[in-house]
Parts: C-alpha cells; structure tokens; sequence
C-alpha cells in the first residue's frame, strides 16, 4: 500500500484525487488546497480523507510519493526540502501526463478486450473447429467447436503441443513447411471423424509463425451414407417405426394391394396380416369407400374421412397420403384413428375446461375496493342486480374491472358455473356456434351435437364481454334466449331451452352503435333494465390506495414478494396520473414496480414508482441489461435528488459503498 499526499485540489488535484480513489494499491493521506471549497476538499470530506490549507502538518515519515499540482514553482521548492528521502515528488504537469495516460491506456485496454470477446464469440459459434498452433506446435487458439468435437476442455488444450491433444495431426509439419493440406480426412482418438484443412501462419514479415487448421465433424454424415447404400436396413428401420406407432396404419402398393399393417391396426380392425396382406384396399371395410383406392387414382392425399372398418364395425376417422418415389406413385400409406376414443378425449377436454372455469370464478364483492360515491353506487346497483333474475348491462371503459363485477354477481346469486366469452376474441364466423352449440347429420341418423357456451352455462351464470361486437344475426338469436329462454343450434330444427342468468358487458357507446344501424334497439332496451355503471379509476382517485394495496397479496404471490403496504407519498404519486388503462394499469405499474424490489421489502415507497413511472416516459426498448441500466440510473437520480446531493448519504441511503457509488455515477455520466 503507497501513501500518498496531494497538494492542490483544483481541476488536477481533483482528477487525481478520483483517479487514486480507485485504486485498492494507493492510500490518500491527505490534500491539501488554501480554497476550502475547492472540489478535491468537498470529495475528501465526503470520502473522510484529511485535509486542509496546510501540507506541512501532512509531511510525515510513512510518505512514499507526492503530487505537487499547485502550479506554483515555489511550492514545488518547498516541498522538495521537506519530503522524506524517500519519497517521490511528482510535479502536476508530470501528474496530469500520468492521469491521461493511464485513463488511455484504460480505455485501450478495455477496447482490446471487447474486441477479442467479440471475436471470440464470433469464432465459438460457428460449427467448424479451429485449432491455431505457433512455430513449436503449442495450441494458442482453441474454439468451443474444436473442444467439442475432440472431447478436449478448451483451458486443457491451450498450452500444450498439438500431439498430445491430436497424435496425428500434421498441424507441426504445415507450420515448419509452409505448404498447406487441404480437405484432408482424420480420424481423432475418441473415434471422431472430421476433414480437416491446414493452413500456415505468416507474420508481418512474411516468417512462418505457426500453422491453422479448420476442420468439421462428418461421423453423422459418412454413418448416414453407409445407412442409404443398405437398402435392407432402411426397409428394417421403416418398418420398426410403423410397428412401434400407437396410430393404426395400413400401407397398400400401387395396385391396391395390402403389403404392411402394424400392430395398432389389428387392435383397433380386428384384422391379422393374414386378412389383409395381398389382399384389395376394400377387405377392411364395413362401411364406405375404400381411400386408399381414391388416392391412387388422384395421387392426392385425402384426410379426415369417416367410415366404419373391421369386423367389429369401429367407427374411425381416416387421412391417407400417396408414396411417391421421386414422380412415381408407389402406393399409399393410411393412418386410422378411433373415433369413439377421440369422442371419449373430447367429452374429458369438455368437462375439464368446464372444471377450470368453475374454478377460475374467484372474486367476490369483498374484492371490490372502494369508497368514493360512484364506485359504491357501481357497487350497490350490482348487489341489487344479484337478486333479481334480469339480464344485467356492466358498462365502463377498458380495465375498470368489468368480470371481476360480473363474478361478484355470480358468486352473491349462488349460481353453480360461471362461463365466459369475449366477442372481439372469436371469429364472427365461428361465434353464434361458440354460442349456440351445433348439430351435424350423421350416418345413423342420430345427428352428432356440439354443445354452446350457453348450454355449458345451464344453472349458472353466462358473461358475455365486448357486447358490442356482437354480429347482427347472432344479436337476434341472443334476444330470443333473453326473451324466450330458449334457442337453435346451427343445423338443428328443435328449440333447445336452457335457464341461466346474463351478463354482458361493452366498453362502447351502444346508443351510438344503433343510430349506426349496428346494434339492435330492442336488444339494447333488453339488456339496460338493469345496467351498472362502472366508474373510470380518474373519476376515484381517492380509493387508488385502498385498491392497490388490495392488489398486493396477488402480486406478492405472483412476483414472490411481500410488500404489504403502500407509503402516502406513493399514493400521492399514484393519484397524480390519470390512468387512462384504468385498474390494469395501475396492476402492471405496482407489478413492475415490485420486480426491482427485494424480496424482503415491506413497503412500496415513491423512489419504486418514480423508476416506473420514468422508465414508461423513457419507453422500454432495448436488451434487457440496457433496461435495467436505464432503471439503476433513475435511482441514482432519485438518491441524489434525496440527499440534496450530497454523495455519502446517497450511498448510506442505497446501501453501498461511496467508491461503488462514484463508480455507478461515472458509469451512467451523472457527475
């Protein structure tokens, strides 16, 4: 450890001051400057370094080196006769070449090193392995695909000669010849086999350095050959892939015939080989067409037909493709599913989904926070629409919590199942059968029904968000369900009726949409007999800190926290913006917020807004370490702002060390 004393705490004095700050190796003693509000002495306060107007109580026996940035030949003089022997005196003109060149060779240093990790990353990513010997064939170089194809640790191999990590590598005799060797083939100890090309090395001079060699791994690619030229083997492995298969398969050749089925398929027909193998595409068949015949006489693939196989008379769906070697057609291959397993998967989906939707159904009306007039008005208009069995409006812009109203509803009326739709989320196409279900001719003349959402919601509640999308047709068949508690399917012929309570919801003005002539009047006077209007969270910022801090448990749960309460400059800091996104946004803000928080952190203050709420002006583009950078120099900011500037009790306040602290500033240029 060198002591050292500095005198002059000006421009120089103080650049030298930071500079010997970070350095573990140099001790400041003391600086000294006759101006006591010079930089230096305020950073020497801060960092509790001895100072003052004057050097000659700071000369003392343990010195080993000096800086005279005073600029003031006398100084130097005197400061030359009181030294010990054997200190160093070093003039501020000395000082300041050695700062500069210092911070250049940092920088140099720091630019190299980017440099070679960004070569190096380059040179690890690619697929081929490089190896780089010099004259005596010692490995300088070593990519992570050469450690990978020989099996050798890239750190085991730098250093050591090139026959000890490949014994016969000519690498050694490239580098002492100069002729190169190109596409050679080489086969490494661990059983690798690679094509390798080997080029010398020349330096500035034109002197043979070393050698280079660059060579890709080719095991998979001479295995898979020696595979293709065995006919027998490939014809062995197809037929272990297509008796391994749970599908049933069945392959016929161009005329028809049946030359392979496997396992699968006599489970599910019934049929041995002995039925089937020579015999036309038709034996199978109880019920239908044969496919297979189809599809040679078209050369096109046909998926997705029903018919009846085996002779148990199994219901089964069935795609059949054409085997074509090169432009010829060779025959087909079938794959048969059952359709009474796929029904039987079906009716288990139906039902879980059911179960999970059920389950979904979690807020109650103690989950409604509150207490501004509107909201509790929102709030009694819903309990009142609990009771009573009408169809009931929910009206508020995005993210006011609409579902968590129409759940509340849900749960106070004791209904059994509570199942939602979005409108804006289904294809117009497909939502009056996402619905109303649908009904399909089949064979038996018994027709296969597809239930709707409201037949699902039967005894319980149906939500329906984003009312207003609604398509006119399907507008009409709501209406009759409202009026009539009963509907259509798609295809069917019989009324079906069903008993459930409503719930729409819109974040659109629908007076609007029917002077558009795109929402029908008669369903709009349908619905509002009992509309609830659900204020925006601008028109309650009173009831922002109760509803955030309803919104931690969940959060905490989520993000693994356990903030449990919001301080009131946050709040205040939460009512100043006008949340346009409503309680979605205010959840996203507190949630990022609650990321850059520790885990043990209990409160939620204005310094974790503020980053947020920065950091959204600033926008949110970037990798994620230039977001987390651009989120440490806003708290940096805010310490500062706090401690009126002043950096020992900024770094008190972060918890770190004055010299990290100074490190962080000069990283993100705050000083």
């Amino acid at each position: 450890m060198q002591n050292v004393l500095v005198v002059g705490a000006g421009a120089g004095g103080t650049a030298i001051l930071q500079l010997l700050l970070h350095l573990d190796y140099m001790n400041v003693t003391g600086i000294v400057d006759p101006n006591p509000e010079a930089p230096g002495i305020l950073i020497a306060e801060e960092n509790g370094i001895p100072h003052g107007a004057d050097w000659r109580p700071l000369i003392t026996n343990d010195l080993h080196m000096i800086f005279d940035v005073t600029g003031e030949q006398g100084v130097f003089g005197e400061l030359l006769k009181a030294r010990p022997a054997h200190a160093v005196l070093i003039p501020g003109t000395i000082a300041k070449l050695l700062v500069s060149l210092l911070e250049e060779n940092t920088a140099y240093i720091e630019r190299l090193r980017s440099e070679t990790h960004r070569n190096k990353m380059i040179f690890d990513s690619l697929d081929e392995g490089m190896i780089g010997t010099d004259g005596d064939g010692v490995i300088r170089f070593f990519n992570r695909s050469a450690s990978l194809i020989t099996g050798t640790p890239v750190r085991s191999a730098l250093g050591r000669h090139i026959l000890d990590v490949i014994p016969d590598s000519n690498l050694l005799h490239v580098a002492k010849t100069g002729i190169p060797e190109l596409n050679r083939e080489l086969t490494l100890t661990n059983g690798t086999r690679v094509v390798t090309s080997r080029r010398p090395i020349n330096d500035t001079s034109g002197n043979r350095a070393g050698a280079f060699a660059v060579f890709r791994d080719i095991t998979g690619v001479v295995e898979l050959a020696e595979e293709i030229t065995n006919l027998k083997e490939i014809q062995s492995m197809l037929e272990a892939i297509i008796h391994s298969s749970d599908d049933a398969i069945s392959v016929v050749d161009e005329k028809g015939r049946g030359i392979m089925i496997n396992p699968a398929y006599t489970r599910l027909t019934g049929l041995t080989d002995a039925d089937v193998i020579g015999k036309p595409a038709t034996v199978d068949i109880t019920e239908g067409e044969s496919i297979h015949m189809k599809v040679l006489e078209t050369g096109r693939p046909i998926r997705g037909v029903r018919m009846r196989v085996g002779p148990a008379a199994r219901e089964v769906v069935v795609n059949v493709a054409p085997v074509l070697v090169g432009d010829e057609l060779k025959g087909s291959i079938g794959i048969i599913h059952d359709l009474t397993e796929m029904r039987e998967l079906a009716d288990e989906l139906d039902h879980a989904r059911r179960i999970i939707r059920s389950l979904e159904t979690r807020y109650t009306f103690e989950d409604l926070a509150g207490e501004s007039p509107d909201m509790q008005l929102a709030i009694q208009q819903a309990r009142l629409a609990s009771t009573l069995p009408l169809p009931i409006l929910l009206r508020g812009e995005s993210g006011t919590g609409k579902e968590v109203f129409a759940q509340a509803i849900h749960h106070e009326a004791g209904k059994e199942n509570f199942v939602r739709v979005n409108c804006s989320a289904i294809p117009e196409e497909r939502l009056s059968q996402e619905l109303f279900g649908a009904e399909e001719p089949a064979g038996d003349g018994v027709p296969e029904i597809t239930e709707g959402l409201f037949e699902e919601a039967h005894g319980g509640t149906l939500f329906i968000d984003e009312i207003g999308e609604l398509p006119m047709d399907v507008q009409v068949a709501l209406l009759r369900v409202l009026e009539e508690n009963e509907f259509f399917r798609a295809g069917g012929s019989r009324p079906v009726s069903v008993s459930l309570r409503v719930i729409v919801a819109t974040n659109r003005n629908l007076e609007k949409l029917m002077k558009e002539g795109k929402f029908r009047e008669d369903l709009f006077h349908r619905l509002n007999r009992m509309p609830v209007h659900i204020p925006p969270l601008r028109h309650r910022k009173g009831d922002i800190k109760l509803l955030a801090e309803k919104l931690l448990p969940k959060l905490n749960r989520d993000l693994g926290r356990s903030v449990s309460e919001i301080t009131e400059d946050a709040a205040g800091l939460l009512r100043q913006h006008n949340w346009p996104g409503n309680v979605r946004e205010l959840e996203n803000v507190i949630s990022r917020a609650l990321i850059f928080m520790k885990p043990t952190d209990k409160l939620l203050g204005k310094a974790d807004l503020s980053a947020v709420f920065q950091a959204e002006g600033s926008g949110t583009e970037g990798t994620l370490a230039e977001q987390l950078d651009a989120h440490e120099r806003l708290i940096l900011k805010e310490a500062l702002t706090n401690c009126g500037g002043n950096k020992s009790d900024a770094a008190r306040q972060l918890g770190i060390s004055v010299r990290t602290l100074y490190y962080k500033l000069e990283k993100h240029r705050l000083v």
